[in-house]
């Protein structure tokens, strides 16, 4: 199944008094990159836990951050003073009054509220990680579903402009007798209005040379090829996001071609109109895994 590379999932559990957070986001990359936001005690386990989402993601930029809340039972009496920073602050004092010659007053509430004087305590979660990873897994299920439904979307709409562009293709192709008999006339009038002789042969064989040097069959086969790979190509059940996008190259290269060997306005119209449909598909791929 076509998944998107934008996506959200959160999952909560609560594990021994600990509730744990798995928060991660999903947008448009054009390789896997993981960026990881886990607790200080957890960083030993950072590459298990790329190497998990590795495992089921395949392109995307990916943040996640784990976040945790002790149970109340366990907050309680978890202030501890930094006794270093508390015999800094009064040596500074104690400085400060030398020089100024004055008594200054330092109470008890202004040395907590300076900085690193509280220390927040260390969690240790490692006896909780079977639980995080387990969490991760169900986190990065539900971020695999998002995406996956956000793809279903984009599927849709890059299938419904194929059947457009094949349509295009169609009315192209059944003009293409009528134009080349528009050119022949255009060509005999104008001798005509030179009324100079000519040789019937020579004169076949410039039919035959416009005739070739504006044939865009060839193109318009390569076209309808090219739509039929992105028809199979989204029915794959891998990342398909790169394939997409060198069709859409392929595409957008035979529309050139077309607008450059047409000598009719219509024609012309519908490169024109190819080119904005294969431009429209280029964005919704470039979200395209």
């Amino acid at each position: 199944m076509i998944r998107s590379m934008t996506a959200f999932s959160r999952k909560d559990m609560t594990d021994s008094n600990v509730t744990l957070g798995w928060e991660m986001r999903s947008v448009n990359h054009r390789y896997l990159d993981i960026s990881l936001s886990i607790p200080d005690s957890l960083n030993a386990y950072e590459n298990d836990f790329k190497e998990i989402i590795r495992s089921k993601l395949g392109r995307g930029k990916i943040d996640a951050k784990l976040s945790l809340k002790q149970g109340e039972a366990e907050n309680e009496h978890k202030i501890q003073i930094n006794a270093d920073a508390v015999k800094a602050l009064r040596k500074a004092r104690q400085k400060i009054e030398a020089l100024t010659k004055k008594s200054l007053s330092l109470s008890a509430m202004e040395i907590l509220q300076w900085p690193g004087v509280i220390e927040e305590p260390e969690e240790d979660l490692s006896s909780n990680l079977k639980t995080v990873k387990a969490l991760l897994n169900e986190t990065l299920d539900e971020l695999i579903k998002m995406r996956e439904l956000e793809g279903k979307r984009l599927a849709q709409l890059i299938l419904s402009r194929c059947e457009t562009i094949s349509e295009l293709v169609k009315s192209v192709r059944e003009r293409r007798t009528q134009v080349q008999l528009a050119m022949r006339e255009k060509i005999l009038k104008k001798i005509e209005e030179l009324n100079v002789p000519f040789e019937q042969n020579r004169l076949e064989q410039e039919l035959v040379y416009q005739a070739q040097r504006l044939d865009v069959d060839e193109e318009l086969d390569r076209l309808d090829s090219h739509v039929k790979e992105v028809k199979a190509t989204l029915k794959n059940n891998e990342p398909v996001g790169r394939r997409l996008d060198f069709l859409m190259q392929e595409l957008n290269r035979e529309a050139n071609t077309l607008a450059s060997k047409s000598n009719d306005a219509k024609t012309t119209k519908a490169a024109v109109e190819l080119k904005v449909l294969i431009e429209q598909m280029r964005e919704q791929i470039m979200n395209i895994e």
